[in-house]
């Protein structure tokens, strides 16, 4: 627990609403997997359509509670006894009865008064804890509800003895000081716990309830609510060890991605945690920082969520510790000068076009063999030849023509010379007669000149290689 917070983040608990709330967005269509997917996560409880919205509704709710899932299942109904007894009838374990408070939903969508209300309440809640369920009493429109009328709601549903009562923001009306208010306010009267539900525009709370209703990438009716990932992030930053031990963080993503396929939607690049550029870094203050130590501009760790940071050097905000780490994943050993040097030469791309992974590589890579092949000091390398019976006497000459053509041609082939065998007297007993001696930029080249095609090569002759690191001997064709 983060003391210096005074949270109170231990009791509270997250009503995961993708499959209720998430059903009323546009394209939603959801199946048991869901469930298990979300439950396996770890949250609390499940929330499912109404089992009286259709017969699927009933059936598919009857079925989840069937699965013996980790998390409890709840249903939303509204406040009047058929619905109650269609969802006790299914086997939820809880019911969330709810019913709007304020004027326009009194006069405009169910037209029953204060004292109408509360007499339906407490009927429902006396059935269904007759019933050994847990329930949940929620005012709707919460925020644009008299404030006397609703208190008076949740002192009586809490006399009747709710699990929860519920306040909502169905409107995306209320402030986070509004938030605060009402639900310090309700702390005062009731005993029971505090519900939470944050719709559309919103969508922010203070850690002032106890229970949030939370849904997968917060799809929902018009723009959803609070979504699970955007809480996460809030919760971890006040008490890591609680929240990565109570959740499967690493199944986020997969959960998210799991949902948004099947309301065909795509995760929102700035998506918590889990979007693209949750943990992306371009600035090149920003890049440094983070190189030398993450927490600089990360408060959450994307290892705990199954995530990877990224330091983009692609750009002309890159600074040169970004790209310093780069050219050290590619191993490649540059001094901080030459760093500094290719660093320029990506900005100088980047205003010109937008720069992938592998279009730095590839500047930082060119850049680096040109500043690498000049420093090398040319080595003379030396071919030895020992010339079989037969062979006929303008064979020197030939392969003299041959090597100086060779030059300029050969990779790396910088001069060429032809003369009595030059190597050691060990060479010599084996009977070679003839040696040659080239210069070449780098051993590379030599394996390429040693097997080029258009090699030093004759009728009958056998060509020797021989430097300090290679030893062997080539069978090759002759020349046309």
């Amino acid at each position: 627990m983060n003391k210096n917070s005074g949270s109170n983040i231990g009791n509270f608990k997250f009503i995961e609403s993708t499959l209720r709330e998430g059903e009323q967005f546009s394209n939603a269509f959801f199946d048991t997997g869901n469930a298990t997917a979300l439950s396996e996560f770890g949250v609390e409880y499940l929330e499912l359509t109404s089992p009286v919205a259709s017969p699927q509704s009933r059936d598919d709710c009857a079925a989840i509670c069937k699965l013996g899932l980790k998390a409890k299942i709840l249903t939303h109904v509204r406040c009047n006894m058929d619905d109650a007894r269609a969802a006790v009838a299914t086997g939820v374990d809880g019911l969330d009865i709810v019913i709007g408070t304020s004027q326009q939903l009194q006069k405009h969508s169910h037209g029953k008064d204060i004292q109408t209300i509360k007499k339906m309440a407490l009927e429902v809640i006396e059935y269904v804890k007759s019933e050994g369920r847990e329930v949940r009493f929620s005012s709707e429109d919460s925020f644009r509800s008299d404030f006397d009328d609703i208190m008076t709601l949740y002192k009586a549903a809490d006399a009747a003895g709710v699990d929860r009562v519920g306040v909502a923001d169905t409107v995306g009306c209320a402030t986070p000081r509004q938030v605060y208010e009402l639900v310090r306010a309700l702390r005062g009267v009731v005993s029971c716990d505090i519900e939470v539900h944050f719709q559309s525009s919103c969508q922010q709370m203070q850690l002032t309830g106890q229970q949030a209703h939370l849904g997968n990438t917060g799809i929902g009716e018009r723009n959803g609510i609070t979504p699970l990932g955007g809480f996460l992030a809030r919760m971890i930053t006040l008490d890591r060890e609680y929240v990565t031990s109570r959740y499967k963080l690493h199944k986020l993503k997969e959960i998210e991605d799991l949902v948004a396929d099947a309301v065909e939607i795509n995760v929102p690049f700035n998506n918590y945690i889990t979007g693209y550029s949750a943990f992306h870094h371009k600035a090149g203050i920003h890049a440094k920082a983070i190189l030398n130590a993450p927490s600089t501009y990360e408060i959450i760790n994307p290892e705990d969520f199954g995530m990877t940071r990224f330091v983009h050097i692609g750009s002309r905000l890159t600074g040169w510790n970004a790209v310093r780490s780069r050219v050290d994943q590619l191993g490649l050993p540059m001094t901080d000068v030459q760093v500094k040097e290719v660093t320029q030469k990506i900005k100088a791309m980047a205003d010109v076009r937008p720069l992938g992974i592998d279009d730095t590589d590839s500047i930082i890579r060119s850049y680096y063999r040109e500043v690498r092949i000049p420093s090398l000091q040319p080595a003379p390398q030396c071919f030895l030849f020992k010339l079989k019976p037969g062979v006929a006497a303008g064979v020197i000459e030939q392969m003299r023509t041959a090597g100086n053509a060779m030059v300029g041609v050969v990779p790396g082939l910088r001069s060429f010379h032809l003369g009595p065998p030059l190597a050691s007297t060990a060479h010599r007993a084996q009977g070679y007669d003839m040696g040659l001696v080239t210069v070449l930029d780098t051993e590379e080249h030599v394996l390429a000149y040693a097997t080029h095609p258009a090699h030093l090569v004759l009728h009958n002759i056998r060509i020797g290689v021989c430097t300090e690191t290679l030893a062997y001997d080539l069978e090759v064709p002759e020349l046309p």
